[in-house]
Formats: structure tokens, C-alpha cells, sequence
């Protein structure tokens, strides 16, 4: 039961950075898909924030 309790703590830094990477990279890829200069880059990083979010494209 020790072992696991030494273990818990690094866990659960590996998993609380994971998680603050992954929104890093969500927030820089939803500041691209409003600021990019071209139409294609816009659409390519909502494409790539639909996959990452795992939800399906917005009805128009």
C-alpha cells in the first residue's frame, strides 16, 4: 500500500500537466482559427479544434 501512495503524487502531476498542455494547445489553436490571415488556415485549425474537441462540425 506504500508503494502506491509514493506513486499518487507523481501521477497525478504527469496527469494535471497533460491537461494543462492539451488547453494550451486548444487555446493556441482556437486563437488561430479567429486571428490567421487566410481563410484556409482559419478553416484547417477549426477542422483540427472539431478533432481535438471531439465534437461534430456546427449545423449552418
Amino acid at each position: 500500500m506504500s508503494g502506491l501512495v509514493t506513486i499518487l503524487p507523481a501521477a497525478a502531476a504527469i496527469l494535471g500537466a497533460g491537461g494543462l498542455l492539451y488547453g494550451i494547445v486548444l487555446a493556441v489553436l482556437a486563437a488561430v482559427s479567429v486571428f490567421a490571415r487566410t481563410p484556409t488556415r482559419r478553416r484547417d485549425a477549426r477542422a483540427t479544434l472539431t478533432l481535438l474537441l471531439r465534437r461534430p462540425p456546427s449545423q449552418r
